[in-house]
């Protein structure tokens, strides 16, 4: 197989060494990437029950069989751990260019274990790793970090993968980021880093990756950058990033506004697409050979809240969580907020909504500013956001409950405070409503790393004849549109298809931006790529059935590590109507609906619906009976 080292570098940080373990073309097909690695290792080589902050912990970084060559859309990182989150097995993707750096220097994957003695950072060069002291870079933000350890190694080009004070301090849903403007967000996998005393991890490769056919994956490239922004969804991606998302949302009325008791924000004309790129917008950036191009970059030098355009600019989560969830509709606040973040290292989405959830307690009188420090914090104030970040961060005060997570610090308070959660095992939820999209619902529901909004396509790509989703994917078996608002077995077997399709590209380390029903590219010609990076005949069968492997290995996973059927809910908030809005006093979802398509979501699975474990024979038939 070209386009792979063949190579898993294994590192044990408490005995600094390292071990390289060899894999055949077969292990490559089985598992594709991703997940798929991660979870290999961590059900074979570790107890899932361990603590999440101890060494037996496994921390994996993974890129895949296609990452590294010059196809549009397949920069991807996976990073996955035991999460300290959710207690159950965690995983996030990035964009960038680490991955594609990780291959050139010639291995596929990092599997790290143990702790080190003192601050440590790994360098890896050409296929030589090195322990490097971190002591120094400890407590120092990802800006900071990132400049030092290049002008150490002399050359720009070091790609850094690293943690800020928020990993350091244990923060449960820190994050890691390469390049300061992309991030495996979600799950606390920066926490479980710092836990490790591992500061970062610098890859420079100078091996270009053998290829099948390089000159049909060049082809495929400058297709994408031609014809693929004529894609209506490419060329909105291209100009406005995920901004656009706001309006959409504002007009369907299921905008998260106020910690989500309303669906549309008096002010959101602020902190619209149109907003951003009149004011402090500056030109975007992308990922290593992605010709979409829909990072967003933002600055401010003058006022009260300098940006520093180093780290980027708000995604649509972003302004969401910190925006209309929070009633601010001031956009430097809500970039100074995201500017922290990524200095820090902390998850927007579960900041945001952690900083919401005490908002709304605070107005109900469960915290008071003696629990604040002082803060009045009421929904709309932007001050009292940026301090609660820097006290997040920090675990000074209030920080110290908020940084435990939103389920975490309702359980302490007490009283009703559970209520004005919105979580899934103990992951905040994005910010898009499943009262309007009921697959987004099932996504929250049933995926294994807590809530989540990109586990499988958005119901309106499917919602008609002519719906781009429809047309597209056709090859999975999917002829018919479906409703966005139904719940029945049509819904249900919808979600399995694309469920499993999705997962795929996250083990392919391939961004949905890229691929149908979401970017340009098809299916047909996906599987070109794949077939010109590899030369091997890999077929649409054998790749969904990859992914679907490794659902049922994090299913494994989950119920090894004591999550139960019951973790698979949906916030109480999506069961009430809107109260606000076009939806007023409508489209609550059905809790009877819901439940029976869970069920049938797990019978269609091969699990047992009553403990959510895969049966023997679809342990057999997947190929991974070993894992029972």
């Amino acid at each position: 197989m070209q386009g792979v080292n063949h190579k898993i570098l294994k590192v044990d940080l408490t005995n600094k060494k390292f071990t390289i373990d060899e894999h055949d073309d077969n292990f490559y097909r089985k598992y594709i990437g991703g997940r798929g690695f991660a979870l290999y290792y961590m059900l074979k080589e570790m107890d899932p029950e361990v603590d999440p902050f101890s060494p037996e912990n496994m921390l994996v970084f993974a890129a895949s069989i296609i990452v590294g060559a010059q196809g549009p859309a397949i920069p991807r990182l996976t990073v996955c751990s035991k999460s300290p989150l959710t207690n159950g097995f965690g995983e996030s993707e990035a964009g960038g260019y680490w991955a594609p750096e990780l291959k050139k220097a010639g291995f596929d994957a990092i599997v790290i274990t143990g702790k080190a003695e003192k601050p440590t950072y790994l360098y890896i060069e050409d296929g030589q790793v090195e322990f490097k002291d971190a002591s120094h870079l400890w407590g120092k933000v990802t800006g900071e970090v990132q400049s030092e350890i290049r002008n150490h190694h002399e050359d720009e080009r070091v790609q850094v993968a690293q943690i800020g004070p928020g990993g350091e301090n244990l923060i449960r849903y820190a994050c890691i980021t390469n390049n300061l403007g992309h991030f495996n967000g979600r799950n606390g996998h920066g926490a479980v880093m710092g836990s490790k005393n591992l500061k970062a991890i610098a890859v420079r490769g100078r091996k270009d990756l053998e290829l099948a056919d390089r000159d049909k994956v060049l082809e495929i490239n400058r297709w994408t950058a031609k014809e693929g922004m004529k894609n209506p969804l490419g060329s909105s991606l291209h100009e406005v990033g995920t901004w656009g998302t706001v309006a959409s949302n504002q007009e369907a009325g299921a905008l998260p506004t106020r910690n989500w008791n309303l669906g549309q924000f008096d002010q959101v004309d602020q902190i619209s697409a149109k907003a951003w790129k009149e004011s402090i917008s500056k030109e975007g950036y992308g990922c290593f050979a992605c010709p979409i191009r829909c990072k967003r970059v933002v600055e401010v030098t003058e006022g009260k809240y300098q940006v520093d355009p180093q780290y980027g600019g708000p995604e649509y989560e972003t302004v969401g969580s910190f925006g209309s969830t929070l009633e601010i509709a001031d956009k430097e606040v809500i970039a100074k907020a995201n500017e922290l973040c990524n200095k820090y290292t902390l998850d927007t989405i579960s900041t945001g909504m952690t900083i919401g959830f005490a908002m709304e307690a605070f107005e109900n009188g469960l915290l008071t500013e003696e629990d604040t420090g002082g803060i009045e914090l009421k929904f709309g104030n932007g001050d009292g956001t940026l301090k609660m970040i820097e006290m997040i961060a920090s675990r000074e005060g209030l920080g110290d409950l908020l940084a435990e997570g939103s389920l975490r610090a309702a359980k302490k308070i007490g009283q009703d405070a559970l209520k004005y959660t919105h979580q899934v095992k103990g992951q905040e939820v994005p910010m898009h409503d499943p009262r309007v999209k009921t697959g987004v619902g099932l996504q929250y529901a049933t995926a294994g790393y807590g809530a989540d909004h990109m586990k499988a396509p958005h119901d309106p790509f499917y919602a008609t004849i002519d719906s781009y989703g429809t047309k597209t994917t056709k090859s999975l078996g999917i002829y018919e549109p479906v409703d966005p608002l139904s719940l029945g077995e049509d819904k249900v077997r919808l979600y399995i298809n694309l469920d499993i399709y999705w997962t795929l590209i996250d083990i392919l380390g391939a961004c949905c931006f890229g691929y149908a029903p979401r970017g340009p590219v098809s299916l047909e010609m996906m599987l070109d790529l794949i077939h010109a990076v590899t030369g091997e005949d890999i077929s649409m069968k054998e790749l969904m059935e990859a992914a679907e492997r490794s659902i049922d290995m994090a299913r494994v996973f989950n119920n090894k590590a004591g999550l139960k059927p019951e973790d698979d809910f949906l916030p109480e908030k999506f069961y009430e109507d809107f109260v606000d809005g076009p939806l007023k006093g409508k489209n609550g979802i059905d809790r009877d609906q819901f439940a029976k398509a869970l069920k049938l979501r797990y019978q269609m699975m091969g699990w047992d619906p009553v403990t959510l474990k895969p049966t023997r024979a679809k342990l057999v038939r997947m190929g991974i009976e070993w894992i029972e």
